[in-house]
């Protein structure tokens, strides 16, 4: 098991990006929910909006309702297993904490808000779906990983 042949320095800054990844979400979160004395509006390139996703990307399996949350839960869980398992940890640990972070944000709104909480509607030039800070940091991580993947895969063309 690779476990323990991690760096501190990589477990600590993965836990520093998670922990910052859930803060500045759910910060962002709450300044669009009202939190503050101020009156806020949700984030829009085009529009208004403001909602709380039942489901995934684009509304997808809302009708699990409910468990959805447990399911995202056992699915994060299972990605950490893997991701310590075997190398991809020590390889990819910065982006991994932003995913782990961003993924444990969403699940948050689930328990607080019945669903996820979405602000940024974008419909300038074409309509896209409406999502949130945390779903980019999702979108961020995921080609941080495969960026550091096909330079891992160019050095070693090289090397060989």
């Amino acid at each position: 098991m690779y476990v323990y042949h991690l760096k501190k320095s990589q477990i600590f800054l993965s836990f520093v990006l998670f922990v910052l990844s859930v803060g500045f979400d759910q910060y962002i979160k709450f300044i669009m929910l009202g939190g503050f004395a101020w009156e806020s509006e949700a984030l829009t390139i085009g529009g208004r909006a403001l909602v709380y996703n039942k489901g995934v990307a684009f509304s997808m399996f809302s009708f699990l309702d409910e468990y959805l949350k447990y399911l995202q839960i056992a699915l994060l869980a299972i990605v950490l297993f893997l991701a310590l398992w075997s190398d991809f940890f020590s390889k990819h640990y910065a982006p991994l904490g932003i995913l782990l972070g961003a993924g444990v944000s969403n699940i948050i709104d689930r328990f607080i808000h019945g669903g996820v909480v979405d602000y940024i509607y974008w419909h300038y030039w074409f309509d896209f779906a409406i999502f949130n800070a945390a779903d980019v940091l999702i979108d961020i991580s995921v080609v941080w990983i495969l960026w550091q993947m096909l330079q891992r895969q160019k050095l070693e063309k090289r090397s060989s």
